[in-house]
């Protein structure tokens, strides 16, 4: 027998969600439908549908698909909808002419790769991957007239896109309008119970509420997420303005990248591109006001956040090593000096509940690393707050580490080095 999913708390769950929401259409319902599924253990069918339009994804795009997994880690189902047929009409969300539709091949090709991209955010175990063209490659010239009735001409032309483009006498091609009215049956098709998009998509996810109740089904409830700002800090992220992060680009890339960013467009990216509760930025954000924390360290933890998210742990932590000792030490990132030490000599007590897992004193392990002439000088340091891991500053006596596992790096003062613990 299958087991019920035990889902947290109601406010507890909507806490979560809203963190980063945009809007939220309507929350009551939201709240509504989190309270019935966690009384009935029936998970919400939460549904995220990106046309393949393009090859490669940046981070802005992780921004709603955090959002979708944020749901997904809260027990519910995530559904990652491809737009295979919805990309061969062309969204015409932004633009100010008739966008040129892609080929059949370019949609194949490129949906290939964003069902391996979206995995670095979604769990693969868990995430329904679908194709609006299993049901939409079925419909009929009748189907398509029964469509066409849930929705007039004016309601279309409501849209600010198309309004626009109306006033200003510009085309608008019928196969344009249909896809609002498309992207709203998926919803049908999927019996969504909320719908995910950015801010710019708010008029679609809109007309998949109509459809619905047109279709005799339950409104889903509208998520919106904010447009992520560039490196500027101004403009939106994308490739042909040249301030967008790519989330295949080479660790050390996508580190400096981050490391670039101003430090108010930094709490933009915590809120936006981390899994980090509110709570816990509000509190990085009152530690760098009040001057206990400075604002590079915040930003090396988000780089080596976004980093780990993309690429894992030791690539990030190596990421961290190389961008210092280039930006920093002015050093070549190949001089960093590897320093091992044994397990035995440095560790405090028996292992810590998880693999690998020990508590390690760490005056000693400055000292036996060659970060201090005695394990005095080392807590002396410590105390002082010189001592930097994986860019933030520890002044506790002891430190949990695992062994065997990979190194990771320590600033004491300027001097760095990549600390190794061995058995």
């Amino acid at each position: 027998m299958e087991r019920m999913p035990n889902f947290a708390p109601v406010e507890e769950q909507l806490t979560y969600l809203k963190k980063g929401a945009a809007e939220i259409i309507r929350e009551a319902d939201l709240r509504a439908k989190l309270e019935r599924s966690r009384a009935t253990g029936k998970p919400l069918r939460v549904k995220l549908g990106m046309d393949p339009t393009a090859p490669d994804l940046h981070l802005g795009h992780t921004v709603v698909l955090r959002k979708l997994k944020h749901f997904q880690d809260l027990g519910h189902t995530a559904i990652f909808l491809i737009g295979d047929f919805t990309g061969m009409i062309g969204d015409p969300t932004g633009r100010s002419a008739t966008r040129p539709p892609l080929s059949r091949e370019q949609i194949e090709q490129n949906a290939e790769t964003y069902k391996t991209q979206v995995f670095k955010i979604l769990d693969p175990k868990k995430t329904v991957i679908d194709f609006n063209r299993r049901w939409m490659g079925q419909f009929t010239s009748d189907d398509f007239v029964r469509l066409t009735a849930k929705y007039t001409v004016s309601q279309l032309l409501e849209r600010e896109d198309f309004h626009k483009r109306f006033q200003e006498e510009k085309p608008i091609s019928v196969h344009e309008l249909l896809y609002p009215l498309v992207q709203g049956y998926d919803s049908v098709a999927l019996e969504a119970d909320v719908e995910l998009g950015g801010t710019d998509q708010k008029f679609n996810l809109l007309v998949g509420r109509e459809m619905q109740r047109a279709y005799g089904q339950e409104s889903q409830v509208v998520l919106t997420t904010p447009i992520l700002e560039g490196l500027d800090g101004v403009q939106k992220m994308s490739k042909s303005l040249g301030n967008a992060i790519g989330i295949h680009e080479p660790p050390l890339e996508m580190y400096g990248k981050i490391m670039s960013i101003s430090d108010e467009i930094m709490w933009r990216y915590y809120e936006l591109l981390t899994d980090e509760s509110q709570a816990n930025i509000d509190q990085f954000k009152q530690q760098v006001d009040s001057g206990n924390r400075h604002p590079m360290a915040m930003k090396q933890h988000l780089a080596r956040t976004i980093v780990r998210d993309f690429h894992g742990f030791e690539k990030a932590s190596q990421a961290e090593i190389d961008w210092s000792r280039q930006f920093q030490d002015r050093e070549s990132p190949s001089a960093i000096e590897v320093v091992q030490v044994k397990l035995d000599d440095v560790k405090h007590a028996e292992p810590l509940p998880g693999e690998n897992l020990w508590l390690i004193r760490l005056d000693k392990l400055l000292y036996k690393a060659g970060f201090a002439t005695s394990v005095t000088d080392a807590q002396r340091k410590r105390e002082q707050g010189s001592v930097r891991i994986a860019g933030d500053i520890r002044k506790e006596v002891a430190i949990g580490v695992r062994c065997p596992g990979p190194p990771f790096d320590i600033r004491v003062g300027r001097t760095v080095r990549q600390v190794h613990i061995v058995p």
